[in-house]
Formats: C-alpha cells, structure tokens, sequence
C-alpha cells in the first residue's frame, strides 16, 4: 500500500492508497484545496475548520449534483434502448410484411407466366 502526503490548507497529511492511485489522491488533494483557497477568496479568514467544513459541503453539493445527472442519463439511456428496441421490432415486422407481399407478387408473376407459356402452346398447337 502507497502513501502519500496531501497538502490541505497549508497542512500535510500523510494518507495511504492504493498502489499506482498515488497522483490520482494528490489531484483529489489539489483539488479539495483549491475549494479552500477559493471560499477563502470569497469570505476571507473565518477559521480553518469552517472553511474545511464549507469545502466539504461544497464539494458534496457538486457530487450530489453529478450523481442527480447521471441518474437522469441513465434514465435517459434506458428510454433510449426501449425505444431502440421499439424501432428494431417494427423494421423486422415490416420486412417480413415487404417479404410476404414480395412473395405474393412472385406467385402471382409465376402464375401469370405459366398461363402465358399455356396460351402460347395453345396457339401453337
């Protein structure tokens, strides 16, 4: 198991992970501080810890959001399917129909070549 030390705030903290997901925690890091140091900007010092807090629930608020729009699109996607399916269903039952008239037509083709070629011999014969 890595370890790796993340800077929050203008403190380190060492923090174990996964082996190989070493940069992926300390982007997640960056990130985290970078909400800090943003609220910070917009209220000023109001203390470490509520400016932690704030960047927490900050930083819950955007995955909430994004769990609320990936809900929707897999919603979306499903719609989607079903009416894929829908289409896909529809075009086999009109090929078969274009099948079946097709085969209607040739029978009726073949039946009307075959009283051709019976006038014709009679008329020879």
């Amino acid at each position: 198991m890595a370890q790796v030390n993340v800077t929050i705030n203008g403190r380190a903290y060492r923090m174990a992970c996964d082996d190989g997901e070493e940069e992926r925690l300390l982007g997640l890091g960056r990130r985290f501080d970078e909400t800090i140091g943003t609220l910070r900007s917009s209220f000023g010092e109001i203390g470490d810890q509520r400016l932690t807090v704030m960047a927490g629930v900050m930083m819950t608020d955007l995955l909430s959001e994004a769990e609320r729009r990936i809900k929707s699109l897999e919603s979306e996607l499903s719609g989607l399917r079903e009416s894929r399916e829908a289409v896909l269903n529809h075009n086999a039952q009109s090929e078969a129909q274009l099948a079946g008239r097709v085969d209607e037509a040739a029978g009726r083709i073949e039946a009307l070549a075959q009283e051709l070629n019976k006038s014709v011999r009679e008329e020879q014969g």
